[in-house]
């Protein structure tokens, strides 16, 4: 289309250089004055196209590179949730305070009438102990809070 608009303002050029109209006359300035303006406007309209197709190529490289990224960065965050998953099936997890380890239990371990205590593996850690007395300071703790207001 460019090289249409170049070939379309010579052809006019050419033609009013053909019309004998007077170099000097009224008529012939002005053909001349919108010729020059429309090469002006074929040209930047050819600037406009070249920067374009490169703003478009850079923008394409972008997008693939962005792809490329979203592609690995979300495949090992699946990857780690399907993980998780298989493994917190059929229990409970608990991060260690000492060395941020996961611990992973059965559920059927909290219907134990005894008491309970899960250790780190890692460290050795005691992560979860359940020897009833926390149900016995949850009860009194509304009344303390009951008799202070």
């Amino acid at each position: 289309m460019h090289e249409d608009l170049k070939a379309r303002v010579s052809y006019l050029r050419g033609y009013t250089e053909g019309i004998d109209l007077g170099e000097e006359s009224k008529e012939q300035k002005i053909l001349q004055r919108i010729i020059d303006l429309l090469e002006d406007m074929a040209d930047e309209i050819e600037h406009l196209r070249v920067d374009y197709e490169e703003l478009f190529e850079y923008t394409e490289a972008i997008d693939d590179d962005l792809g490329e990224i979203e592609e690995d960065f979300y495949e090992d965050e699946e990857e780690d949730y399907e993980d998780d998953d298989e493994d917190y099936e059929d229990g409970f997890s608990i991060e260690c305070p000492n060395c941020r380890e996961i611990v992973v239990f059965d559920e059927s371990i909290l219907d134990q009438d005894s008491a309970i205590e899960v250790t780190c593996p890692g460290c050795g850690e005691a992560v979860l102990v359940d020897d009833e007395e926390w149900y016995e300071d949850l009860e009194e703790l509304p009344e303390e809070e009951n008799s202070e207001e």
